[in-house]
């Protein structure tokens, strides 16, 4: 069997793959991942605390709030609404949270 047009097969497979993207971004299995995404939201330090010793901190607050959600701590921006993140440290590892008090580990 001899295929003289191959037009149609090549307009087929083109459309086929159009429809199979647009109904899986249609049913949310797809996520176009976009440059903010990725983006440093901020960089944070941690200040030690010693008992007896004074420290200062600025009266403005930060622009970041941040939530215990399963015991990770999420942040939420508060100029940019929809911006939300994981905190990670320089390993890209999640900081863990507890809702009640942190947990001393005993070496």
């Amino acid at each position: 069997m001899a295929v003289n047009n191959p037009l149609p097969y090549i307009f087929t497979a083109i459309g086929s793959v159009a429809a199979t993207v647009v109904a899986l971004n249609y049913y949310g299995y797809m996520h176009v991942a976009k440059p903010q995404d990725a983006l440093l939201l901020a960089e944070f330090t941690m200040l030690k605390t010693y008992e007896g010793e004074d420290y200062r901190l600025s009266l403005k607050p930060a622009e970041q709030v941040a939530q215990c959600i399963d015991g990770v701590l999420v942040l939420f921006d508060t100029k940019q609404q929809g911006l939300t993140g994981v905190l990670v440290d320089d390993k890209k590892r999640a900081v863990r949270c507890t809702q009640g008090r942190p947990q001393q580990e005993i070496r």
